[in-house]
């Protein structure tokens, strides 16, 4: 990784996701979990402070490294260690049905092999587990998800990788979860980069 896709986009993001709207998110996002939490793009933590007590054990993925001591400083804050299982959401280094509860917020646009990271939160879910997603991705409006098509290439050179048109209702459904609780509107700012999917989706009990 270069030195503006380990050290600078990271705090980047983390700033300009710092807003009110946007930690209300967040802390409706983190209310239901407890338990095992695995986190899938941890980055410097900004979760954290809103992580309800009844979180027992919390696993952390991310590539970004570099921002793990500002995590540390949010970590300390509330008590809590996270143990890093890996850097990559496709390659999660957990046993299968090992953890309650997924969170995912704003990764699912950037994962390169997003398929293959649904169907690994998937395996290391609980029967009756619930992962939680909150990401922007394809526009319902056709003039919007064009300008979203022709940005991409530019949008992910500027953003590591992130997509501004992924299907993510789709995209979980096809891992084999379902989807119960979502919503969908526009954040404040520019469409093309705001329109956010917001939701739970639950792994079946039937072992067959």
């Amino acid at each position: 990784m270069g030195l503006y896709t380990d050290r600078i986009l990271p705090r980047l993001i983390d700033r300009v996701l710092d807003t009110k709207d946007f930690r209300e998110i967040r802390r409706v996002q983190m209310s239901p979990v407890s338990g095992r939490v695995l986190e899938v793009g941890f980055g410097a933590g900004p979760n954290v402070p809103f992580l309800p007590d009844t979180v027992e054990m919390l696993y952390a993925v991310d590539p970004a490294t570099s921002v793990r001591s500002i995590a540390d400083r949010r970590l300390r804050a509330r008590g809590l260690t996270a143990q890093y299982v890996g850097l990559d959401g496709a390659r999660l280094e957990l046993a299968d049905e090992s953890v309650d509860h997924v969170v995912s917020t704003m990764t699912l646009c950037t994962i390169p092999d997003v398929e293959r990271a649904l169907r690994e939160i998937h395996r290391v879910l609980r029967p009756g587990g619930s992962f939680h997603f909150v990401d922007h991705g394809r526009s319902p409006d056709p003039l919007v998800a064009r300008r979203q098509r022709r940005l991409n290439g530019l949008h992910g050179r500027l953003f590591g990788g992130c997509q501004l048109d992924r299907d993510i209702p789709t995209l979980v459904t096809a891992s084999g979860l379902v989807i119960g609780d979502q919503s969908a509107d526009y954040m404040r700012g520019p469409k093309v980069m705001g329109y956010l999917y917001r939701g739970t989706a639950t792994k079946g009990t039937d072992r067959r």
